[in-house]
């Protein structure tokens, strides 16, 4: 409102319906109590003159409209409630100005109440036709004092720099105000990511509380408040934290921090100049253009089982970019998964992929059509083989349903063939329908599977990795062999540098057991020349690679360096995947390379270049933590890799054991393995890993052994320590000896579960 008038209130509190406005606490779309409490603003001078209660709004008029509203009405989310009243009160009744709250004491489990908080002008609806309820509160300037808030969250956590505190986690008590309205920072709402269901902020919120363990509540409420906006796509949040327990003769003491994206852009401007984690991290490189007009965002399942089934997938991924109007901007890891429905047909590989679009639903569902045509899906009968099938499973936070299209797909939450790989790239997306996250729905769904009279599914995460073989990372570990064809490698320097020599060694380790030989023509052994041409690594290897294929060598090859004209030789050559030590960051057109070249890919942490790696600056890290920097910069080349075309199955990491850390650091990035790509809210949940850790100089310093090749004994309880640490492929010179002590060690800590 523009005027400065000061105006009366009439005033309802707390009313209590009983309504459908989203669900309860345990997602239920069930009527539950909701308390509402208005306030009109007004002028009352009439009816004070007149004492006649027909010159003022009737409390009791207003009070039996909105319980008709709620009792009669059902809404999708709370907010829809409380806009539906603003309106009414100021439409219906003439209110100038109206403030609602509305809230639900058992919206959620661990909280004494939810609710939201609007206020809007009359002038708000003015122009607005008579089927807009819900407004931004743009022209009267009230949206920006909207309000989302969560009362009394108790929650268990370590918090305290005191003793006992850090021994047993206490009552914490969380009251949280999420302001939502865009206006304040410039920007509408289309333009940044749509703000998280409350339900989901605080899901996402309770799970970093309860795992964290701060000294201090102001560290925990500024982190919570990062999360909300940094994660939860919030414009702007307070975190009210009480510690009931902290003073004896005291309710309790507590902190109230308030924080917004404002805040958080100079906050990462901040990070991005001081480090530490983006100091070591270059810029994307190559990453692919996306028109303006490409704004809305779909998830799309595929699957094939029919012919070449890689290659299926690739061609229709690569047609939705060049045929459908769309860029895919992520995709999941790969799935091999059971027929379903129709049992009597050969396995599906399964994925998603997530794309921005600028066709409606039903463009794109014709388009989707079309390229399942061109790739030859012929009419059959109802899941049946198919070399191809791709279903919208969801566009934007649309809920539609038409005769041949219902978004989001009405099976999701039945089918753990889309479930897991939707997992991977929106576990913490909400169904806009059944109000559950994918990541619950896929945990209800295993539980079902679990106790069904048939058990769980079979589903194996794979990676394709020569001609139309897959690895199942859940069946084994697996044995990459080195070969070293330099003259200057830290362990075998010299000895396969001679073509028959390295061939010889190749067809020996395939003979001993190895999955895979890793080639390399550099060494990167600490102060070795990295920077000779690029014409003389590729004379040393790709002679080798032509040899073994010629000669019928038929397993996997890993070409082993970061020089983009390297692995494409190499690759010509019959190599099958590109071993990165710098993780695509050192050569500007290696993640190009990767990404046309659609093989996998291994991407290395590593600091500097074999001179300066092991300097006193690139072996220091920000709070002596090796494994949160080590993650934080594996991460980031994953989403240069993503950015460039690489698709997420086709990733592999390594920590870079032995690359810029000192021989305590190696052994805390070992101990760490599992929490780094097994951690629920790790950055590197569900990522396969390499660990290179043959012979290295941490196992010398520890077993007293100086010469490296003896170091078989030492380098045998490294492979045991990565295989229980789930590491998935384990890098050797001595092929045998490993192979014997990964047999044993895959009994023992089997891979073999989901």
């Amino acid at each position: 409102m523009t005027d400065n008038k000061q105006y009366d209130k009439i005033l309802i509190k707390n009313l209590v319906l009983k309504n459908i406005a989203g669900v309860e606490a345990w997602q239920r779309l069930k009527s539950q109590p909701v308390v509402i409490s208005v306030a009109l603003f007004t002028d009352v001078s009439d009816a004070g003159n007149t004492d006649h209660v027909t010159n003022t709004i009737h409390y009791g008029h207003v009070t039996k409209a909105i319980t008709k509203l709620g009792e009669t009405c059902t809404f999708k989310t709370l907010e829809s409630f409380a806009h539906a009243v603003v309106k009414l009160c100021c439409v219906q009744f003439g209110a100038l100005k109206t403030e609602v709250t509305v809230e639900q004491p058992k919206a959620l489990l661990h909280a004494a109440a939810s609710g939201v908080k609007l206020t809007r002008a009359l002038e708000d609806f003015s122009s607005a036709g008579d089927s807009v309820t819900e407004t931004t509160g743009d022209i009267s300037g009230l949206g920006v004092y909207d309000e989302l808030f969560v009362k009394d969250l108790r929650l268990h956590t370590i918090v305290g720099v005191n003793p006992w505190e850090r021994e047993e986690k206490q009552v914490v008590i969380f009251n949280l105000t999420i302001y939502p309205s865009a206006l304040p920072y410039g920007y509408k709402d289309t333009e940044r990511n749509k703000s998280y269901n409350l339900r989901t902020i605080v899901r996402t919120l309770t799970r970093r509380i309860e795992a964290s363990a701060y000294k201090t509540i102001e560290a925990l409420g500024v982190t919570i408040a990062r999360l909300a906006i940094e994660k939860c796509f919030v414009n702007k949040i307070s975190v009210r934290i009480e510690k009931p327990s902290a003073i004896l003769f005291a309710d309790c003491s507590g902190i109230e921090v308030t924080r917004d994206c404002d805040w958080l852009r100079r906050i990462l401007a901040e990070e991005e100049k001081a480090g530490p984690f983006v100091h070591y991290t270059k810029k994307i490189k190559f990453s692919k253009e996306i028109p303006a007009d490409y704004t809305e965002t779909a998830y799309i399942a595929f699957g094939s089982n029919v012919g070449d089934r890689v290659k299926n997938i690739n061609m229709a991924l690569d047609r939705i970019e060049s045929h459908c109007n769309s860029v895919v901007i992520d995709t999941s890891f790969l799935y091999e998964t059971p027929p379903m429905y129709y049992e009597k047909q050969a396995s599906f590989l399964n994925g998603v992929c997530k794309v921005l679009t600028s066709l409606k639903p039903h463009e794109l569902l014709a388009k989707l059509k079309e390229t399942e045509n061109t790739l030859g899906r012929l009419p059959t009968f109802r899941n049946g083989p198919r070399p191809i099938d791709l279903d919208i499973l969801f566009y934007d936070d649309l809920v539609m349903e038409t005769d041949d299209l219902i978004i989001p797909h009405k099976l999701i939450q039945e089918r753990e063939f889309v479930l897991w790989p939707l997992c991977d790239i929106a576990r913490d997306m909400e169904h806009p329908r059944l109000f559950k996250t994918n990541g619950q729905l896929l945990s209800q769904l295993l539980k079902a599977t679990a106790d069904s009279p048939t058990g769980p599914l079979k589903i194996d995460k794979v990676i394709p990795i020569y001609q139309e073989g897959l690895w199942r990372w859940n069946d084994k570990s697996y044995i990459m062999g080195i070969l070293n064809v330099t003259p200057d490698s830290f362990s075998d320097g010299g000895k396969h540098n001679v073509l028959d020599n390295a061939v010889k060694a190749a067809w020996r380790m395939k003979e001993e057991g190895a999955d895979i030989i890793d080639i390399g023509g550099m060494s990167t052994r600490p102060g070795a020349n990295d920077t000779f041409p690029e014409e003389e690594e590729i004379k040393r290897v790709v002679p080798v690679i032509s040899r073994l294929r010629e000669s019928g060598f038929d397993l996997p090859i890993s070409i082993d360096t970061f020089r983009a004209s390297v692995a494409l030789a190499a690759i010509k050559a019959g190599a099958n995947l590109i071993n990165d030590i710098s993780g695509g960051n050192r050569d500007p057109q290696m993640l190009n390379v990767m990404a046309e070249s659609k093989l996998p890919v291994c991407l290395m942490h590593m600091r500097g270049d074999a001179q300066t790696m092991m300097n006193k600056e690139n072996t220091q890290y920000d709070n002596d933590d090796v494994v949160n920097d080590v993650s934080h910069v594996l991460h980031s080349l994953i989403q240069n890799a993503i950015a460039a075309g690489v698709h997420r199955w086709n990733i592999i990491l390594d920590p870079g054991i032995g690359f810029a850390k000192t021989s305590e650091q190696d052994f805390e990035l070992i101990r760490h393995l599992k929490d780094m790509s097994k951690g629920y809210d790790s950055l590197l949940r569900g990522f396969p890993s390499l660990a290179g850790i043959s012979r290295k100089k941490f196992i010398g310093n520890v077993t007293g052994v100086k010469e490296a090749e003896k170091r078989a004994f030492g380098t045998a309880g490294a492979v045991a320590a990565c295989v229980a640490g789930g590491v998935n492929i384990i890098r050797v010179h001595d092929v045998r000896p490993m192979w014997e002590v990964v047999q044993v060690c895959d009994n023992i800590w089997s891979h073999k579960q989901q």
